[in-house]
């Protein structure tokens, strides 16, 4: 099973439901519908709305981020695992490089991920390495200290996606080459078979995902499938990326 997962950041309005329903109306006719599951992460605002549009159709929703409680607590704006899986989402994004930056630590992003997977959220929990650990030959350390500080092996890896996301290439346009993508790809895979032994978690690619280049990815059989933003907004990106992997 592959996975497409649109990233939606800090975008859409409920007229956006609009793009979903191109996007579900093409999946429902597509030959390939069996092969690959497209989730949609949304702002926070539109997760309720679009989890009972999508209810019985084949969209999942997400939220893109929660906080590191479990239910209820006095910090102002914090949306908890609990209170995300409420109204209806199954997913959720931790430790995407955008929250990183804001200071979400290792220990913080240890307690979303065990907290989303106790609320029944699915985790998809995002690594990366910036350019400057890109450029002294820093990637395999980064990303092995990211997955090892915050994963366990008593986590449900079951409910545990893992999404790599080189910072240096997020909303750049440039893109690891195929080579460094496979070795980097078997690097978190080995690295995710020390901390739960068998059977490690999907391994997605995310960063610069287009219609264009994703050909290229469709070469690396470690690559379980991708989590794509700016195209994610887009129903004719989104629908074409997932054409023109499976042509």
């Amino acid at each position: 099973m592959k996975y497409f997962i649109g990233n939606w950041k800090m975008f859409g309005v409920p007229r956006s439901i609009n793009i979903l329903n191109k996007i579900n109306s093409f999946r429902s006719r597509d030959k390939n519908r069996n092969k690959y599951r497209v989730i949609i992460t949304p702002p926070y605002t539109l997760i309720e709305s679009f989890v009972k549009h999508f209810r019985n159709k084949k969209i999942m929703i997400g939220s893109q981020n929660c906080y590191q409680k479990d239910q209820f607590s006095s910090n102002t704006a914090a949306v908890s695992p609990y209170m995300i899986r409420s109204v209806g989402a199954k997913y959720t994004l931790v430790g995407h490089s955008d929250n990183r930056s804001e200071g979400d630590t290792d220990l913080m992003l240890r307690d979303k991920v065990k907290f989303a997977l106790r609320n029944n959220l699915k985790v998809i929990f995002c690594i990366g390495e910036n350019k400057s650990q890109k450029k002294n030959n820093k990637t395999f350390s980064t990303l092995r200290r990211q997955l090892t500080k915050v994963l366990k092996k008593e986590f449900n890896k079951k409910n545990i996606i893992v999404a790599y996301e080189p910072i240096w290439s997020i909303g750049t346009g440039k893109i690891p080459n195929q080579k460094d993508l496979l070795k980097t790809s078997i690097h978190i895979k080995k690295v995710l078979k020390t901390i739960f032994r068998k059977n490690s978690p999907a391994v997605l690619y995310g960063g610069s995902v287009d219609e264009n280049n994703i050909d290229m990815f469709r070469e690396i059989k470690e690559i379980d499938g991708f989590l794509i933003g700016g195209a994610s907004k887009s129903s004719k990106k989104f629908i074409d990326i997932i054409k023109n992997y499976y042509r």
